[in-house]
This record gives C-alpha cells, sequence and structure tokens, in this order.
C-alpha cells in the first residue's frame, strides 16, 4: 500500500502542506502516522481525494471540451510581426504556447499577467483570466 506524507501528497494534489493538513484535521482525507512518527496518506484516499477534487463544479465561464486548464502567471513573451511565444508558469508547471501577435496584443496579455492554458490534445490555448 502506498502512503505519501503531507507535503507529498500536497505537491500531488497543488494545494498546499497547510491546506492539506486542514483537509486531514477537518476529515476530508484520513491521515495515519508512519514508523517514524510522520502524518501520512493512503495513495488509494489520495487518489479518491483527486478525482474529487477534478470532478468540483468550477466556476467556469469557458464551455469547453478541453478538461486541463491551468491558471498561470505570464512569464515571457516574444513576438514578432507575425508570431508570439508566450511563456505561463502554472504552479510548479512551465507552459509555452505559441499564437499570432495579433492574438497576444487582443488578449492583452502581458509579463505579470495572469493567464488560462487550456490544453486540448497537442495544443495549448490561451485565455485571458476574467476578474471575478
Amino acid at each position: 500500500m502506498a502512503e505519501y506524507r503531507i507535503g507529498e501528497a500536497a505537491r500531488l494534489l497543488g494545494v498546499s502542506d497547510d491546506t492539506l493538513r486542514r483537509w486531514v484535521d477537518g476529515g476530508r482525507v484520513e491521515a495515519s502516522t508512519d514508523a517514524a512518527g510522520r502524518r501520512v496518506v493512503d495513495g488509494v484516499a489520495l487518489a479518491g481525494l483527486a478525482q474529487q477534487l477534478a470532478r468540483a463544479p468550477q466556476d467556469d465561464p469557458h464551455a469547453s471540451s478541453a478538461r486541463n486548464r491551468f491558471v498561470g502567471l505570464v512569464t515571457a513573451i516574444t513576438a514578432d510581426t507575425v508570431m508570439a511565444q508566450v511563456e505561463l508558469q502554472c504552479g510548479p508547471f512551465r507552459v509555452v504556447s505559441l499564437m499570432s501577435a495579433e492574438a497576444v496584443r487582443d488578449l492583452g496579455l502581458e509579463v505579470g499577467a495572469t493567464a488560462v492554458a487550456v490544453v486540448k490534445a497537442t495544443t495549448v490555448i490561451v485565455e485571458k483570466e476574467r476578474p471575478r
């Protein structure tokens, strides 16, 4: 049976260690103690929580068949007159998209802005995140 320490489990879920500890303390996921006295989460329980989080309803104004959406920070834009390369840092992931320079202008993308990388198969679509 696979077990994950709180930090490892939190990284797999894309949440902070503190968030996962609160979830354990609140009974959202069960944890036990390993031989060294550290709290660990059972791999099966962790997989169930990951699936539950993936199915959670999203406050998403975009109807799309794409299921892989990564909110991130624009870290670099390299553009010429026709094409542009946009880099996003989405948590621990670097996502790079090639698009027209016109799309970058239309979306108002700039370094330091937030955007959403929508991944469907081998295509990455970048959308500007709408203010809530």
